[in-house]
């Protein structure tokens, strides 16, 4: 008799391990697609005190939150098959929006970067002679 209930115990465990929502199964595939560069994807950077884009940056891209560093690293590929990779900087101020923007005939090795112009600041560079 134990060994009948520690059977159907075993195989109603297994049948509830199995049981994954549809969300998660599309959540799962989609970042599979993203991380293999088939994905159009957008980023936004934005300062939450004055309300500005800090910049944008388009294209087929694979992306990571290093929650312990603060920052995103983005990695793109180029044309010749070589891969650069991107950190931004986060912080209690600024943070970023990333919209997916779903499948189109753009090439996987072009990508854009806009930086905002306003929010550069000039600095001057003192040397000591």
């Amino acid at each position: 008799m134990k060994k009948i209930v520690l059977m159907i115990a075993l195989m109603g465990l297994l049948l509830l391990t199995g049981c994954e929502s549809e969300a998660e199964k599309v959540s799962y595939n989609l970042s599979q697609q993203a991380d293999n560069f088939n994905v159009i994807r957008q980023l936004t950077v934005i300062n939450c005190i004055e309300g500005d884009v800090l910049f944008q940056m388009t294209g087929k891209m694979s992306i990571t939150a290093d929650t312990a560093d603060n920052q995103l690293e983005v990695i793109v590929e180029d044309e010749d098959g070589s891969y650069k990779k991107h950190f931004i900087g986060l912080s209690d101020n600024v943070t970023y929006v990333l919209e997916d923007l779903g499948e189109n005939a753009v090439s996987k090795y072009k990508y854009t970067l806009n930086y905002n112009p306003k929010m550069w600041i000039p600095v001057e560079v003192q040397t000591i002679d």
